[in-house]
């Protein structure tokens, strides 16, 4: 089974992806990962995608989609992946067709408002990367590690509106193209909350 995961910023796409992955056992595909993992390997194409990415350029879609087309013919994605973060445009959802079928599109819907709180009450271990809020989390320290937390750079109203203004620009026509086969998932409560009708539609899929 595989799955594509749209929603904004902030949405919960990852923390949804992971309670997918332990009941399904599927492979979770961030392209953002993809990217750093081709650099760090120094792939020829990841080589190709850090010409764009230090001259502070958008990488194209052909080098995006030669990535992704790679990690999803490896061995451990035979039984399923889910996409998070990709497509991120109409070209490249047309092109995903021809690549995959894709048995799911699920739409992480969670009002702007409550993405600016989350956005900024988000909180990074120093040390392991683990996330919290302190909405429900109020401690400085990680409960993993023990390591310090701090709010990064870009957890900051600014850069959170200009990211939700380009993810409507962009991204939120997707909801458009894959209209006659969206399931949507209300996503302002709580994960368990959120993922129960997930995990029901999912179960209906198999």
């Amino acid at each position: 089974m595989n799955i594509i995961l749209l929603g904004a910023p902030f949405s919960g796409k990852g923390t949804l992806a992971r309670k997918i992955v332990a009941d399904f056992g599927l492979v979770q595909i961030s392209t953002g990962d993809l990217f750093r993992e081709n650099i760090k390997n120094g792939t020829d194409v990841g080589k190709l995608a850090n010409t764009y990415i230090d001259k502070g350029q958008l990488v194209p879609d052909s080098v995006t989609i030669a990535m992704l087309e790679k990690r999803i013919s490896a061995d451990d994605c035979q039984k399923g992946f889910i996409l998070d973060g990709f497509p991120r445009t109409i070209e490249q959802a047309k092109a995903l067709e021809n690549l995959a079928k894709i048995d799911a599109i699920i739409n992480l819907e969670v009002p702007f408002d409550e993405i600016r709180r989350r956005a900024l009450g988000r909180r990074t271990c120093s040390k392991c990367g683990e996330i919290y809020n302190t909405a429900t989390y109020n401690k400085t320290t990680c409960e993993k590690c023990g390591s310090p937390l701090f709010q990064r750079d870009d957890d900051n109203l600014e850069t959170v509106n200009n990211r939700l203004e380009v993810y409507e620009n962009q991204t939120a026509p997707l909801i458009n193209f894959y209209a006659d086969r969206l399931f949507v998932v209300q996503g302002a409560k709580d994960p368990e909350t959120t993922y129960k009708p997930v995990k029901n539609f999912l179960k209906g899929r198999i």
